[in-house]
């Protein structure tokens, strides 16, 4: 890979990880004010960078060695968010996965966008997108995502990227 193509996807990943912290600091500011649609339009911003990341970082098979490339100049492991993508291919697939889970469930209980599911007696395969601001864990049927891990790991990530840039 030139230098030049490095530079740009070292660039980008920079840009992505900056989006990820604006954010986190809406999230933030969204659970304060108790604003729902801030709240979700934050996660969804953090959920959809930092699957931008892990896109760069492992991409498809046909651009599999450039991926391996930055990865092995950055010393970076992408494991730490590759959830992510998960998390937001149920949302970028929201139409499918509720089309999905009423097929597939004979179930007269729907349950969306909770706020500290948690804290309810909810069943955790009923709530389809919970969010538990105690922790910051992001709840999709049962399957949990700690996004203080994932900004944790896109911090750790632009450090590497800018010490490469010094």
């Amino acid at each position: 890979m030139k230098l030049i193509q490095e530079g740009a996807f070292i660039s980008e990943i920079i840009f992505q990880v900056d989006l990820v912290s604006h954010a986190h600091e809406r999230l933030k500011k969204s659970v304060d004010t108790f604003d729902h649609i801030g709240i979700w339009s934050a996660i969804q911003s953090i959920l959809i960078s930092t699957s931008n990341i892990s896109k760069i970082l492992s991409p498809i098979s046909k651009y599999a060695e450039r991926g391996e490339e930055l990865r092995k100049l950055l010393n970076i492991d992408p494991k730490c968010i590759e959830e992510c993508r998960k998390f937001r291919n149920k949302f970028e697939h929201y139409d499918e996965f509720i089309s999905d889970f009423f097929e597939n469930n004979n179930i007269s209980f729907y349950t969306d966008f909770v706020m500290n599911p948690s804290l309810h007696s909810f069943s955790a395969e009923s709530v389809h997108r919970g969010y538990n601001s105690h922790n910051n864990t992001l709840v999709i049927r049962g399957k949990i995502l700690d996004l203080n891990s994932v900004i944790d790991a896109v911090k750790e990530i632009k450090l590497k990227c800018r010490r490469l840039l010094l």
